[in-house]
């Protein structure tokens, strides 16, 4: 599923001023300006400075949520009819209206006014357009305050799901990879220097859980997505018989909110799914921050496929991991949405204020930079080519078999730290002559201790040390296998709290 971009909200009609073109202070409004004539301008006898005005405005972005504004009024709208508020043929005919809107903006066909501020009174508008005055009982017991909350509620709910979605994409392309690669043998890194010898599908393994929790985080975001304000009103809730309960029931969500002034003012799911969106981007920035020296000459352990590679405009033998320097280099820019909202949330009174304006634009960049990662990542990972060989060099070049001479030592009694010991004279005995432990002869093992025998070569033997390893969680080739499987389950299984991507609501029959 791609991020879900409405096809409308292109076209301003005031595009020949370019959207957020501040006209000329003092310059005369034209009959949407006049102040009487906004929907909420009876309060008003002089115009709005077009420069509050241009600042106000959150058309350019909020149009975005057409599709989950019109769903919320679908459902606010059979509530408002079966409940008696107003007419059921009224609510009939702005059910009717609000379904063609929601055809033309699937279309693409609508164009919105950066006079009527929102996506709301946008479509407000052009709902009294089509229908008439009848339209405007569209908003009876409801606010802005818990329309725009609905709209973010199950915006939020929908891109959680669809990344999911794409990250149990990646997950099989790792895991692909994975299934080729068990008995793959490179070096494991502590501070990245070579450690102990592992299996490549052990390593890329770490990534598919790393993923897995990442899952469970949006699946938390959208549990809290998964409760509706509408109702909550501007915040006091209304003198109106609503029905909360049945709109939460025609938009497929949970529950209503047992206080109506937290309904208005809670951002935690947008939080939620920021911070879900940043762990996720903090594990991708580390599988291309490895993917990355990987490529590199010095390591040399994988080839970039050359459909997800750039070359340089002046050095033609240059193959760069632009993909993945990018990962890497976009999760700061997903980080900082998270803080900024952060910041905007911690000083404010209860209950709304217009700088929940700024909960948008964030999200919105961090779902769209998400997907875009997601998309490309996905492919990338599935076709890298990995250099076995000099992955294998790279281990029998150093001393990464120290540890299973010092486990060997153990298995005949030696204390562990007296093991360590030995084992690390003889490493530098071997690093003093250039050789790798199992270069060494024989008399010179038996010289730190004459419990080493010659099996002590087999023992040392990256392979076999690997294949040894069968500790629950390990690297060694049967284990691995065992965390395949689980993987496998745990990624194409059935998926316990999954939501629905959700469906456009119609009049609840």
């Amino acid at each position: 599923m791609q991020a879900e971009r409405p096809k409308t909200g292109d076209r301003f009609e005031d595009a020949s001023a370019g959207a957020g073109a501040v006209p000329p202070a003092g310059a005369a409004p034209d009959r949407a300006d006049a102040p009487n004539a906004r929907l909420w301008g009876g309060r008003f006898e002089a115009e709005t400075d077009p420069r509050v005005h241009a600042l106000n405005a959150s058309i350019p972005f909020d149009r975005r949520l057409v599709r989950e504004d019109l769903e919320g009024s679908l459902a606010h709208a059979t509530m408002l009819g079966e409940t008696g508020i107003i007419a059921p043929e009224d609510a009939e005919a702005i059910i009717a209206g609000l379904k063609a809107l929601l055809a033309d903006a699937e279309a693409g066909r609508l164009s919105f006014r950066l006079e009527d501020e929102d996506i709301h009174m946008n479509l407000e508008r052009l709902l009294l357009e089509r229908i008439g005055p009848v339209g405007g009982k569209l908003h009876t017991a409801r606010s802005r305050n818990d329309q725009v909350a609905l709209d973010l509620h199950l915006f939020v709910r929908r891109q959680a799901e669809a990344v999911v979605e794409k990250i149990r994409t990646l997950q099989r392309a790792l895991l692909h990879q994975a299934e080729a690669h068990v008995e793959t043998i490179l070096p494991g890194y502590t501070h990245l220097k070579r450690a102990q010898p592992v299996s490549l599908a052990h390593h890329l393994l770490a990534y598919v859980w790393m993923l897995e929790r990442d899952v469970r985080r949006f699946r938390a975001a959208q549990t809290a997505a998964d409760v509706s304000p509408l109702g909550a009103g501007a915040l006091a809730g209304t003198t109106h018989p609503i029905d909360p309960h049945r709109t939460a029931a025609l938009l497929g969500l949970a529950g209503i909110y047992p206080n109506s002034i937290d309904a208005v003012s809670d951002r935690d799911f947008a939080l939620d799914f920021l911070y879900a969106a940043s762990m996720l981007m903090m594990h991708l920035s580390r599988l291309g921050e490895e993917i990355v020296l990987w490529a590199s000459d010095e390591f040399g352990f994988v080839e970039l496929p050359d459909a997800f590679a750039t070359g340089s405009s002046i050095m033609p033998q240059k193959k760069n991991p632009d993909v993945f320097e990018l990962t890497r280099a976009k999760s700061g820019r997903v980080f900082g949405h998270l803080f900024a909202l952060l910041t905007v949330l911690k000083g404010l009174p209860l209950a709304y204020n217009k700088d929940l304006q700024e909960d948008k634009e964030g999200l919105f960049d961090t779902v769209d930079t998400v997907h875009r990662v997601l998309d490309v990542l996905a492919p990338a990972v599935e076709t890298l080519r990995f250099r076995s060989e000099a992955m294998l060099r790279a281990v029998r070049e150093s001393y990464a078999n120290a540890t299973e001479l010092a486990d060997y030592l153990v298995r005949k009694g030696v204390p562990f730290r007296d093991a360590h010991a030995a084992a690390g004279r003889l490493v530098r005995l071997a690093a003093d002559r250039g050789v790798p432990l199992e270069g060494l002869p024989l008399e010179d093992f038996k010289a730190v201790s004459p419990l080493i025998g010659p099996d002590v070569y087999t023992v040392l033997d990256p392979v076999e040390a690997v294949r040894r390893r069968t500790s629950p969680g390990g690297t060694g080739f049967d284990e691995v296998r065992r965390q395949l499987a689980q993987a496998r389950q745990a990624v194409d299984g059935p998926a316990p709290g999954a939501f629905p991507a959700g469906a456009p609501v119609t009049d609840g029959r």
